[in-house]
């Protein structure tokens, strides 16, 4: 019989260390850029408006107020910012960390429910030099930690423009928007037979699949960016890399974040062999415009491989005021409970140990 619940684990040493070091890394970076560390209730009000609404956890209060546990961060920092909470001039930079729970989630990381995400939000600005400094500010905090990387970058509302000429239903848009970003080119083309699309609109839409690569994508997606709208678009990713100064973007014009509150810009991070984006963010100009991201730290976890030996203790104290000194000296320390320095030598050669600790002093231990 489980003794914890499905989708949940114990994280136990060394990995518990390793991951509070990690987490502690991206956090720092944030804070160099000026982004301000928030935290937002584990509990929220019930919104089935919620993006993540069906995928959330669901609870009634004792009032019978329906509640839910935080699924994500974007929304609940959204609605801190709209009531004023910080009451700064825009535009602002937020940072956070924490647990956020999915009950629907079946990922590749052992089915998580239960995991973290560290983050960052840019808030009361909209130009491409505001997501250019959000993949910066991902890419050096991704670096901060070691991951290999290569950053994929998009435009939801490229997507948008083509298919706004379908004059098909939202139901219908979800559904092609959800082939397109898998690359099934099969079913997307039976799919654009079913729906009767006019030719030329069929043949531009077949072509968003291959529409991946390097800056050249650009340039191939001019030739079926047949609206102001998706030449916009286009235009707004040319400037975005441009004030990088990079060229090491990798460009997916298919790519349809399926969270809906993303308008435009959207990026996400992968590294080789791991088929999950380490990062995700992207775009919400709909109200306060901003923009944002969220690094899993799990699945940094995962693609790092391995959590570094945990540093072993090094001294045996025989009291308090001894331990303390120890500790002072940088040495990881421990008590030992019943026994004198006898005892304190024999457990400590036993362990391995470098040194005893006694009357406010070290004394080596010889093997």
């Amino acid at each position: 019989m489980p003794i914890i619940p499905f989708g949940t684990r114990y994280v136990l040493p060394p990995e518990w260390e390793w991951r509070e070091h990690l987490k502690h890394q991206i956090q720092s970076t944030l804070s160099s850029w000026g982004y301000a560390a928030v935290q937002t209730p584990a509990l929220e009000l019930f919104d089935p408006q919620h993006p993540q609404s069906e995928l959330a956890f669901h609870l009634t209060d004792r009032d019978g107020t329906l509640l839910s546990l935080r699924s994500e961060y974007t929304a609940p920092v959204g609605r801190m910012l709209r009531a004023d909470l910080l009451g700064h001039a825009y535009p602002l930079r937020v940072s956070y960390a924490g647990n956020v729970w999915l009950r629907g989630l079946e990922s590749e990381l052992g089915r998580l429910r239960e995991f973290t995400q560290v983050g960052a939000e840019l808030v009361g600005v909209s130009s491409p030099q505001a997501d250019a400094e959000l993949l910066e500010l991902a890419r050096d905090a991704l670096e901060s930690v070691g991951v290999r990387f290569r950053l994929e970058i998009a435009d939801r509302s490229f997507l948008a423009a083509l298919l706004s000429t379908s004059g098909l239903g939202n139901a219908e848009l979800e559904h092609l928007s959800d082939i397109i970003e898998r690359k099934a080119t099969p079913e997307l083309r039976e799919a654009l037979e079913s729906y009767g699309l006019p030719a030329e609109l069929k043949a531009d839409l077949l072509e968003l699949p291959d529409l991946y690569g390097g800056i050249d994508t650009l340039k191939r997606a001019r030739k079926i960016a047949r609206t102001p709208e998706a030449l916009e678009a286009l235009e707004k990713l040319e400037q975005t890399v441009s004030f990088t100064g990079r060229g090491d973007f990798l460009f997916d014009l298919g790519m349809a974040r399926r969270i809906s509150y993303y308008t435009g810009f959207t990026f996400r991070a992968y590294t080789p062999d791991f088929g999950q984006p380490l990062l995700g963010g992207g775009r919400y100009d709909t109200g306060i415009p901003g923009a944002g991201f969220a690094i899993g730290l799990e699945r940094v976890m995962s693609a790092l491989g391995t959590p570094p030996t945990l540093p072993r203790v090094q001294v045996l104290a025989l009291d308090f005021e001894s331990a303390k000194f120890a500790r002072a000296q940088g040495y990881r320390t421990e008590l030992l409970h019943g026994g004198g320095v006898t005892e304190a030598r024999l457990e400590a050669q036993a362990r391995g140990l470098e040194f005893i600790a006694h009357g406010g002093k070290l004394e080596g231990v010889n093997p």
